[in-house]
């Protein structure tokens, strides 16, 4: 039995362009597939966050737009409600790494917001790469490699990475508006390998340790990844 580290945001909301705070948390999909799948497979999950803030599920992707469906968005609202470990987040700054055998991160805005700039995450991001164990990233969560760069240099420079695309976040509205792209700043300022497959398609990049995922629809292969390897 294996123990999976979620490092999660603990945001509330990400502040846009104009000023104005657009709700967000974690994305519900991101969150509940992997978790069932990593449970139901008989492995522990536990979720640390900045602070210890017990993390906010964004309501947009509660949808049943969102959620394929009516019954895709109650199976989502089961998992996250009887998921204990969401309300009783270790704090980032608490976690030892080495109590863990993989870590994964989910997206929402919510990373965009938090731990694009936090230290913690940063720091066991960057420890985690080193280590070999495997560490999964998906949708807009890369955006936590930003706070890897020590004077400017990221030990992902040079990874083949994805994550959420300039074109998906076109396609909902809010790259127009956003301060700063994720596809764009992972590019220009970690210097990973982008690459990507179409919009809203499950799409998966794996390179040495490190598998990240485009987009929500991304979560649940990644996460069958990650079961493969802690086999």
């Amino acid at each position: 039995m294996a123990k999976v580290l979620f490092i999660v945001s603990g945001a509330t909301y990400w502040v846009l362009k104009d000023g104005t705070r657009h709700a967000t948390g974690y994305w519900a999909e991101e969150f509940a597939m992997p978790y069932k799948k990593i449970t139901e497979a008989g492995h522990d999950v536990v979720v640390a966050t900045p602070g210890g803030a017990i993390p906010n599920v964004d309501m947009m992707s509660l949808r049943p737009s969102m959620a394929g469906g009516e019954d895709g968005a109650l199976e989502l609202e089961a998992i996250i409600r009887d998921a204990e470990v969401l309300r009783r987040p270790l704090k980032l700054s608490d976690v030892r790494l080495e109590d863990y055998d993989a870590v994964y991160l989910p997206g929402g805005h919510g990373p965009m917001s938090d731990l694009a700039f936090d230290a913690d995450a940063g720091r066991l991001l960057t420890a985690q790469l080193a280590s070999g164990d495997p560490l999964a990233i998906v949708c807009h969560a890369p955006s936590a490699m930003l706070a890897t760069r020590i004077h400017g240099e990221s030990p992902f420079k040079g990874y083949r990475v994805t994550g959420f695309t300039n074109e998906e976040e076109e396609a909902v509205g809010l790259a127009s508006r956003a301060t700063w792209l994720l596809e764009t700043e992972l590019k220009d300022q970690v210097g990973v390998e982008f690459s990507r497959g179409p919009i809203w398609e499950p799409y998966m990049v794996e390179d040495r340790n490190l598998i990240t995922g485009q987009n929500p629809h991304s979560a649940a292969p990644l996460a069958d990844r990650l079961l493969e390897i802690l086999k």
